[in-house]
This record gives C-alpha cells, sequence and structure tokens, in this order.
C-alpha cells in the first residue's frame, strides 16, 4: 500500500503532521518534496516549447526496443 504522509524535521526526528495509525517500528520511506523545483506553470512560451522539445528529444533516445518483453502491472511496480 502506498500513502502520503507530512511531516515535519526538528531536531533529527520526523514529526507526523497528523496521526498515521502505523504500527510500531515500521519501516518507511521519506522522500524531500522541493516545491521550487518544479514550477506548477511556465508562462514564457519559448521557455515551454524549449522543455517540450528537451523532454520529446529524451524520449526518442531512450525508446523501447519492439521486441522488448511486455511487464506486467505487479513487475512495473515491484520494489526491491
Amino acid at each position: 500500500m502506498k500513502r502520503t504522509i507530512t511531516a515535519t524535521y526538528r531536531d533529527g526526528v520526523f514529526y507526523p503532521d497528523e496521526p498515521c495509525d502505523l504500527p510500531e517500528g515500521a519501516t518507511v520511506e521519506i522522500r524531500e518534496l522541493l516545491g521550487e523545483a518544479i514550477p506548477a506553470f511556465i508562462e514564457d512560451p519559448e521557455e515551454r516549447k524549449r522543455n517540450l522539445k528537451a523532454v520529446a528529444d529524451r524520449m526518442r533516445q531512450n525508446q523501447f526496443s519492439p521486441d522488448a518483453p511486455s511487464l506486467t502491472r505487479d513487475e512495473l511496480h515491484e520494489r526491491r
């Protein structure tokens, strides 16, 4: 199961912002989200064009082979 729990980091400890009902000793994965890293909307049309072109170019460089095996949903979401 995957869910998002927000927390505040103080004095070397993460404190959940609201009750989370996790069992004692549960292992969790923590990811830092930086709101400034990806702007919600790029207003400059030229910058949007450049970003779209960069994404399309990257997709063309990393194409799947036509004979690549198909993965099941479970394989796509497998955690290691």
